[in-house]
């Protein structure tokens, strides 16, 4: 029988102060063949190509998602990179690892606190109704109905929310 491995992704936590008030991007899912879980709400995530560095593969997907350019992701800069042996190898802390245990597909998600340039484009192919949520708000949406939120990445909000002030 022939093993099959999670799915490397990267999610990115989107934060700006937009009208005096932090916010973070949220996007509504709009995945092919994604069924149920389109509709949910979601941050901009996406899977990690073969030997992608994972901050190369965040800044593609969020721009293919958003058509926003990343300008900073948070633990980026403490990153290292050596190469041992004909291995180029990187190490880096994300902000939150979150694993998908059933459901779906097994996907291992590293979400990273990041800021961007730009505006969201109105919709993409695989996402839409991108808007800048404040904390607050988002904070009391993840409380009152974490079922409309994208299972891998309510964890991850939630940790950044507890850190901020509403």
């Amino acid at each position: 029988m022939a093993e099959t491995f999670a799915i490397p992704c990267v999610g990115a936590l989107m934060v700006r102060e937009v009208g005096g008030q932090p916010c973070v991007l949220i996007q509504e899912r709009r995945k092919p063949g994604a069924g149920t879980e389109n509709g949910l709400l979601e941050v901009a995530a996406g899977k990690v190509r073969e030997y992608e560095n994972v901050f190369d593969a965040l800044r593609r997907e969020v721009h293919e998602e958003t058509g926003l350019r990343v300008t900073r992701i948070e633990g980026e800069e403490a990153a290292m990179t050596r190469t041992v042996n004909g291995y180029e190898v990187m190490s880096y802390a994300p902000f939150c690892t979150t694993q998908n245990l059933s459901g779906g597909y097994s996907i291992l998600l590293h979400s990273f606190v990041c800021e961007a340039a730009g505006e969201p484009v109105s919709q993409s192919p695989e996402a839409g109704n991108f808007r800048w949520m404040p904390l607050g708000e988002c904070r009391t949406a993840l409380q009152d109905r974490p079922e409309a939120f994208y299972p891998l990445h309510i964890h991850a909000l939630g940790l950044y929310l507890s850190k901020e002030n509403p």
